[in-house]
């Protein structure tokens, strides 16, 4: 089970917690929910004298999903996810803009002039699918780096995959982004991380294969059956404002409006509705409309037609989906 990220009254990050001892917390009012994914209480009064105990982060990137634990100086791990990248919707997305754009300028219709003369690729570039591995990584980086101590991270540098032309051209820059942080930064090799995996008879996973990574994945600790945080890179929506059926013709518009009543798309919310059909008390992502009537959708299943007024909202959508 994962740790509790901790904060005092001045978002100065603690030491993580377990989820007991967050619970005791909670119940006592001591403290209350900061954030539910991943999830973080701050404390109701400052620990001016309280340090935060030192974590590695390690990482095992991938082409599809990255694995990502916290570790302690023990070697043992706090806390695990697992995030999954939209490399493949975004190339999907560009080569359907990149088609429409063709095709009107073989209709010979109003288009954007031709602009590959006048671009230039700077040094590292990466194409929009590679690129957005190394900015989803980066930014779980930073967000750790803000709920907790970390003082150092670990990522394999090698490993061998079906997509390892993607993870080659992505490991490199993503070394150099993480030694611009400025934190220290330990790389090992895919055979590495095997070898320790099997030697401690581990399973599979990405998350354990992130735990196994470099000299002192030898001597990790963790729970097999922990399971870790499902995230998974959902993009902020698209920018197109006209939407098309099969012949290319306008079929709709879209507002340039994405907040309604103080919801957008995507937020987590929960729902008390206290009479009528629907009533009951819902807890899940909402689909905003402009008629203030949203649905929600929940573990269980879809719910339509809920009222804004009955809506409070508990974590704002960030561009990720989380499981």
């Amino acid at each position: 089970m994962n740790h509790v990220f901790v904060m005092d009254t001045t978002h100065r990050p603690l030491s993580m917690c377990h989820p007991a001892r967050a619970r005791a917390l909670l119940k006592a009012g001591k403290a209350a929910v900061f954030r539910s994914f991943p999830f973080t209480i701050i404390l109701k009064e400052e620990k001016p004298e309280a340090v935060g105990k030192p974590l590695t982060a390690k990482t095992d990137p991938g082409s599809k999903t990255t694995g990502i634990v916290l570790v302690d100086p023990d070697e043992r791990v706090l806390f695990a996810a697992e995030l999954e990248h939209r490399g493949r919707a975004i190339k999907s997305s560009l080569e359907s803009r990149r088609a429409l754009r063709r095709g009107r300028r073989n209709r010979r219709t109003r288009y954007r002039a031709p602009r590959f003369n006048n671009r230039r690729r700077h040094d590292g570039w990466l194409p929009p699918s590679l690129q957005h591995r190394v900015e989803t990584t980066m930014t779980w980086m930073e967000r750790f780096r803000r709920l907790c101590q970390l003082e150092g991270v670990r990522s394999q540098a090698k490993q061998p995959l079906s997509d390892a032309a993607a993870v080659n051209a992505t490991r490199n820059k993503l070394f150099d982004v993480l030694l611009d942080t400025g934190l220290p930064v330990e790389i090992g090799t895919g055979a590495q991380t095997k070898f320790n995996r099997v030697k401690l008879d581990y399973p599979k996973a990405y998350w354990i294969n992130a735990a196994c990574v470099g000299d002192f994945g030898a001597t990790v600790t963790l729970i097999p059956t922990m399971k870790p945080l499902q995230i998974k890179a959902a993009g902020h929506g698209n920018r197109q404002m006209c939407g098309t059926d099969k012949y290319v013709f306008p079929t709709r518009h879209r507002s340039r409006q994405k907040k309604h009543f103080g919801f957008e798309t995507g937020d987590q919310v929960r729902a008390n509705v206290f009479f009528g059909r629907k009533a009951g008390i819902y807890k899940g992502w909402v689909l905003c409309r402009a008629s203030g009537s949203f649905d929600i959708k929940t573990v269980t299943g879809r719910v339509a037609g809920i009222s804004h007024r009955y809506c409070t909202n508990i974590q704002r959508q960030d561009g990720y989906a989380y499981a």
